[in-house]
């Protein structure tokens, strides 16, 4: 018979991790001496304590661990919680890859540039939104294309919006897509948040649409969108040094317009996937 320390040093555990196995039923000493209340173990219980430790490393709970041990799990009942536990160790290792890829890519921004960019891209999952919107066609995504086609949009959004009796919910929202025509001509949606029902908004030319939750990498702008193209350009090759791809257009969410365009502030929601 061991004592507990014994037992313990010989199972790599402490002694406190084999009282709290006896509290929940998962390792009884062989023998608890009643005056003293001191326990000791068999030597064949070695085995059970190291099938104990064995599963406990491959992450099941103490409580599957026990049904394990017990015989209620069957063999392919015991697969199967063998496969989703690999599952989620490989989706532990898909993010902790993602982490690591982030972290060369900012390593390798402040060895060639000398500092910390101030301009930090974080991946988030965007919710679906509503949003009442009017649309034109600019001839490229460059500002001096887009900024002459979706200042007017606006100005003349807000006022139909008025007049049709909708507010906005939340703030304003550009996005883009690639026109039908081809030849590098961009369509541009100029939109608001709103919670009012999807469809035409009477004969205004306003329609509210819903945007589908996406996957993003984010970067916000500070200052007028004529100047967004550094921000943009910061973004892009953080995607292309972080192991993702860009997945289309990124939108652009008006998070403050004070009429000082210096002091705008706007986040960049590019949609992106695993390269």
């Amino acid at each position: 018979m061991f004592t507990i320390g014994d037992f313990a040093r010989y199972g790599r555990v402490s002694a406190r991790m084999l009282r709290h196995y006896d509290a929940v039923g998962l390792l009884h000493p062989d023998r608890t001496d009643p005056a003293t209340g001191y326990r000791h173990y068999g030597a064949a219980q070695l085995a059970r304590l190291n099938r104990i430790i064995a599963l406990k490393d491959l992450g099941f709970t103490l409580q599957q661990v026990r049904a394990v041990l017990d015989d209620e799990v069957d063999p392919e009942e015991l697969r199967g919680m063998l496969r989703l536990r690999r599952a989620e160790l490989e989706a532990a290792m898909a993010a902790a890859a993602a982490r690591l890829a982030q972290v060369e890519a900012r390593l390798r921004s402040i060895e060639s540039e000398g500092h910390m960019s101030v301009d930090d891209v974080v991946i988030k999952s965007v919710p679906a939104v509503r949003v009442a919107e009017l649309t034109g066609v600019a001839g490229s995504y460059e500002p001096e294309d887009i900024t002459p086609v979706i200042g007017p949009l606006y100005d003349r959004l807000f006022p139909l919006l008025d007049e049709a009796g909708v507010r906005p919910a939340g703030p304003g929202i550009a996005r883009y897509e690639d026109a039908p025509e081809g030849c590098g001509a961009v369509v541009v949606h100029a939109g608001v948040t709103v919670s009012a029902p999807v469809g035409p908004l009477g004969d205004t030319g306003v329609a509210v649409v819903e945007l589908p939750p996406f996957e993003a990498a984010t970067i916000v702008h500070r200052g007028p969108m004529d100047g967004i193209l550094p921000t943009a350009q910061a973004l892009a090759r953080w995607i292309d040094a972080s192991g993702y791809r860009s997945a289309g257009y990124a939108r652009e969410v008006n998070l403050e317009c004070p009429q000082d365009t210096e002091k705008w502030v706007t986040e960049l929601q590019e949609p992106v996937a695993r390269a």
